[in-house]
């Protein structure tokens, strides 16, 4: 934040994001910050007859002085300190409710852009990047939106108090070119390496996301190659790194700290020297802005954290904005949707890229109630065409048909929007069977939920459990294993009752012979459903009506029943 242009346009970027709400808020937010200095300096006043009886500000015409009343002034007085506890109380409370909408609404933003980006723009993106955006970046965004609150009541408090002082000694004006140098100074404690510290401790945030992906599964592989010192030295280097970065903001904020109150103790004396030295200069007004003044420190102490949070918030916010600039691939006004059920699909000709050489599909025909198997080496392209045909890429070419009419992509993405797809990467992240299920299909009856689970073959596993469909899917006593979650998410797919249902190895942990059994029952259970299934088992083939097979040259081949049923049985 050292570059004022780009302060500034980060600032621009930043009001951007503010809702109605947020604008009106922050606005009386202002109003009652310029209350609770108005209060906090009026309490400063009241303190000098108390201090030094008989000796009343010579301010708002004596109306302060209680007539002498020593009683009176400490009631007062005291009133006076309760309405600025009350007010400062109520800025408080909107300040903590204004930080915690906007921080809701970051969160939001970001999350909604990310399911809305198509697959393309996030091929370049790390997933642990993109869990530290959901997570550790925006909260240091909003720490950072939190420490512009902050400076903001500074400079209330700071200019409402200057101004109580100004009015009770105005010849203290003398002093202003003093007190503007030492701001001025002041503000401009930053160094190059405050800069590289905060992006580099973001940066960090992100590789120790690296390290904690997914743990479970990389400690076995760790463990398997015999590298858990090299994995241990790994973590402690990066942990080391943001050890580093962290104290260094630390001392940089203590620094700036005691310059800033270095400044403010110079400030000060120089005043009350130029007032001593002023002939006729009224010693209650010389104590009152005293107190006017000293109640800045706390303030001026407060001030470095917060441009350091502001200069750690950059980084994150500038990575929040690139996330939030994503393209979206919701149009703007979709089409009707058409139902598919008992439609044909008939893709007349099909490329798309990636793989890098492209790849052409022709005459593959989509029959609901049929279930088409893709065949092909790992890293050929089966999960781009499997893409492609959820409606979540767009191709190159696209020709087809639904039944008789010609259709273009968009309303083929149309045509498929109430699918299924499952991967055998994806795990549930609901808490119980109950949740995971209803996810999918939030109108399911009890009954039927049980009668997903009895198709894809989990009930018995439930029936162990104590808690049936509330059992949990991460707790260590009731935890399922690869083939279970797989079997829970096809349970999924027969709730959702989907025009498409596309398998990419979502069947990848099970054995062969219970593969063709939860395959088999899908199909039983969902006539109207068009069914994809990428295997790298050749006995899928058995109970597929179709096999589209990539080959190593990109060549794609589409082998009906019959003939895969005559290559199944020559096989045998």
């Amino acid at each position: 934040m050292s570059d004022p242009h780009r302060a500034t346009s980060l600032l621009r970027a930043l009001a951007r994001t503010l809702s109605t709400a947020d604008i009106v808020e922050t606005i009386a937010y202002v109003v009652l910050s310029v209350a609770v200095a108005f209060a906090g300096s009026l309490v400063a006043i009241l303190l000098v007859p108390l201090v030094q009886p008989g000796h009343a500000v010579a301010f708002a015409g004596g109306l302060l002085d209680a007539h002498g009343d020593i009683d009176k002034q400490a009631l007062i007085f005291a009133a006076a300190t309760i309405s600025f506890a009350l007010l400062r109380w109520l800025a408080s409370r909107m300040g903590a409710r204004l930080v915690a909408r906007y921080g809701i609404g970051l969160r939001r933003a970001v999350h909604a852009r990310l399911i809305d980006a198509p697959l393309v723009s996030l091929a370049d993106l790390t997933s642990a990047e993109i869990a530290n955006v959901l997570t550790h970046n925006v909260e240091l965004v909003i720490q950072g939106f939190s420490a512009l609150q902050q400076l903001l009541v500074t400079c209330v408090t700071s200019a409402v108090s200057l101004a109580f002082a100004l009015w009770l000694s105005p010849q203290l004006v003398l002093a202003a070119p003093l007190l503007v140098v030492f701001a001025l100074i002041g503000s401009r404690i930053s160094t190059r390496e405050q800069v590289q510290v905060s992006r580099q401790y973001v940066a960090d945030m992100t590789r120790l996301f690296w390290h904690s992906e997914d743990f479970p599964r990389r400690l076995r592989h760790v463990r398997s190659f015999e590298r858990e010192e090299a994995e241990k030295a790994s973590y402690g280097d990066i942990s080391t790194r943001l050890g580093y970065g962290y104290r260094r903001q630390l001392e940089l904020i203590a620094s700036g700290r005691l310059v800033l109150e270095l400044l403010a103790a110079v400030g000060i004396a120089a005043v009350f020297m130029l007032a001593h030295r002023w002939q006729g200069f009224d010693q209650s007004s010389l104590v009152a802005v005293g107190l006017l003044l000293g109640r800045l420190l706390p303030y001026l102490v407060s001030t470095r954290q917060s441009f350091q949070q502001l200069r750690l918030a950059a980084p994150a916010f500038e990575l929040w904005q690139r996330y939030t600039h994503l393209e979206s691939t919701r149009p703007s006004s979709a089409p009707a949707r058409v139902p598919l059920a008992g439609t044909t699909l008939h893709i007349e000709r099909m490329r798309l890229n990636p793989p890098s050489n492209g790849l052409d599909i022709a005459d593959l025909r989509l029959h609901p109630g049929e279930l088409t198997s893709i065949a092909g080496d790992s890293g050929i392209g089966k999960s781009s065409l499997v893409d492609v045909l959820a409606g979540m890429m767009t191709p190159e070419i696209f020709v087809a048909r639904a039944g008789h009419r010609s259709i273009e992509f968009g309303e083929y993405r149309e045509l498929v929007r109430h699918g299924a797809y499952v991967s055998q990467s994806v795990r549930p992240w609901q808490h119980s069977v109950r949740e995971c299920l209803l996810w999918a299909a939030p109108d399911a009856t009890e009954a039927m939920m049980q009668r997903a689970l009895i198709d894809v073959g989990l009930d018995k596993r439930l029936a162990d459990s104590d808690r049936g469909l509330d059992t949990s899917l991460h707790s260590s006593s009731s935890r399922l294993s690869g083939g279970e979650l797989q079997r829970l998410l096809l349970a999924q797919v027969i709730l959702r009752q989907p025009s498409l249902a596309l398998l990419d190895e979502a069947t990848s942990a099970l054995d062969a012979t219970s593969e063709i059994a939860v395959l088999s029952a899908l199909k039983r259970c969902l006539p109207q459903t068009i069914l994809i299934v990428v295997s790298h088992r050749s006995s899928v083939a058995t109970i597929a009506d179709q096999c589209l097979t990539i080959g190593n040259d990109l060549v794609t081949t589409v082998v009906g029943n019959t003939e895969l049923r005559r290559a199944t049985s020559l096989a045998g």
